[in-house]
């Protein structure tokens, strides 16, 4: 079994460095490349103001989380939640550098989050797969397919189910062949093995034109000629082919 967790966080600012906090944090588990339908979510109440800039991107305001739970006490469940998965993030320096700080402000018991899980940036794979294109969120859904239509705001669980739907798309290929038994694998190589041989030993069959056939097609290269004063197909059979300089 393999198992991934999507994740996404949405925080007060930028700067983890000026005291910016963690808000939303929003997890998608995937087993063997599918949604498990476990998932862990919450709001942050940060214990700051949030930056204007912010607001605009997620719209998640001071009032709303004035009532929600502070990170230390999610902290434990998150970690068992994330714990021995491989994560995957979309820039996940950015997450993971305000993650690690929650993690550290809670108690240094916890760690980082690379002492519970295996962390792949999802951003890093698709400027391998798609250079010099733009891979935000929203240009990776335009160019797999995903529907994005509902996603006015910025939200750490949805853009986990986002990020999810990308990843499987961006990978089908490596997903077909991880899911493939051995067995048919093992068959598939061996029938392409087998096709590769027969196109190295198998002389192709050549149909040759019979007498009606040819008469018919003098007579329509004669009517060419009356036409024309000369059909191509004539004059190539009679004129030397110049070589290339």
């Amino acid at each position: 079994m393999t198992r991934k967790v999507v994740l996404d966080t949405e925080t007060t600012g930028l700067e983890v460095e000026r005291g910016h906090r963690v808000i939303e944090i929003g997890c998608v588990e995937l087993v063997d490349r599918r949604p498990s339908g476990r998932e862990f979510h919450c709001y942050l109440n940060p214990e700051r103001a949030i930056d204007a800039g912010a607001v605009a991107v997620h719209g998640i305001t001071d009032e709303f989380l004035r009532d929600k739970p502070k990170f230390a006490e999610v902290a434990a469940d998150f970690v068992a939640f994330i714990a021995g998965a491989e994560l995957l993030i979309h820039n996940a320096a950015f997450d993971t550098s305000f993650l690690d700080d929650e993690l550290k402000r809670a108690s240094v018991a916890f760690g980082c989050v690379a002492d519970h899980a295996a962390v792949i940036d999802t951003l890093a794979l698709a400027r391998q797969k798609y250079p010099g294109q733009k891979n935000t969120l929203d240009a990776l859904c335009k160019r797999l397919g995903v529907d994005n239509s509902h996603r006015e705001v910025h939200g750490a669980l949805l853009d986990a189910h986002l990020l999810a739907d990308i990843w499987v798309a961006m990978t089908a290929g490596q997903g077909a062949l991880a899911l493939g038994s051995e067995e048919a694998s093992t068959a598939a190589a061996a029938a392409a093995a087998g096709v590769a041989g027969m196109a190295l030993t198998t002389r192709p069959r050549v149909l040759r034109a019979t007498a009606q056939e040819t008469l018919a097609h003098d007579a329509r290269l004669d009517a060419l000629d009356k036409t024309s004063g000369g059909s191509l197909w004539r004059r190539a059979a009679v004129e030397p082919v110049a070589e290339p300089a």
